[in-house]
This record gives structure tokens, C-alpha cells and sequence, in this order.
């Protein structure tokens, strides 16, 4: 895991969560149709974005004929990962205690908690 991914501004992320919304590699279409649900976006605005997050590392994109093919290079994993630790360093100071009080403390159901008590479990085998 690539702990030095860097973080998306909201638009930018909204975006690539659409691309791994879609079976790669996809196309703008595919991509504006699932923005569409959550975020009506402009074509151009949409490319705009594209753009940047291809210049960032974040995705490729292929030409076929007049089209263009996205293929993200940043899984999706990979980013939650790389954000999670960060935001533990960042606002928890890196203290996996802090974090776990927190959580416990904004009101997560005894199903969440026992969810997460057997993700804990199962990574750590």
C-alpha cells in the first residue's frame, strides 16, 4: 500500500469513485451515468477532471478512435488505505487508541461495533 497517495479535492473525488463504479476500462458515458445519480456534472467539466486526475497519476486514459477509455491507476483500497492513515497521523496522532475512543464515542450500534471488532479479528490473524 502506497501511504503517500495524495488526498483529492471533493470534486476530483467524486469522480474517481464513479471510475471504480464502473467496470474497467470504461468510458465517459459509463462514467457520467453513474455520476449522474449522486452528481449532474457538464460534459466539459466532467473531461476537465478527467484530465487532472490523469495528470495526477490517478487514472489512464486510452484512445480508441474518437473515444477516450478510462482505466483508474489508484484502486480504490489503495486510497481508503492511504487516507485512513493519514487521517490517523493527522487528527489522531497516529494513536490507534484515540481513534478507536472516538469511534466508540460517536454513537456506532452494538452491530457496527461487532463489525468492526470481527474485521479487527480476521486482519489480525
Amino acid at each position: 500500500m502506497n501511504t503517500s497517495i495524495r488526498r483529492l479535492p471533493d470534486g476530483e473525488l467524486e469522480v474517481m469513485q464513479a471510475v471504480w463504479a464502473c467496470p474497467v476500462p470504461c468510458t465517459r458515458k459509463e462514467i457520467s451515468l453513474v455520476l449522474f445519480a449522486t452528481h449532474k456534472m457538464a460534459e466539459t467539466t466532467l473531461l476537465t477532471m478527467l484530465s487532472r486526475l490523469s495528470e495526477k497519476g490517478f487514472l489512464e486514459i486510452r484512445k480508441d478512435g474518437r473515444s477516450s477509455i478510462y482505466s483508474p491507476l489508484v484502486s480504490q483500497d489503495d486510497y481508503l488505505a492511504s487516507q485512513s492513515r493519514r487521517f490517523l497521523d493527522k487528527l489522531c496522532g497516529g494513536k490507534i487508541s484515540t481513534l478507536a475512543s472516538a469511534l466508540c464515542s460517536s454513537g456506532l450500534t452494538r452491530e457496527e461495533l461487532a463489525e468492526l471488532r470481527s474485521l479487527l479479528e480476521r486482519d489480525a490473524l
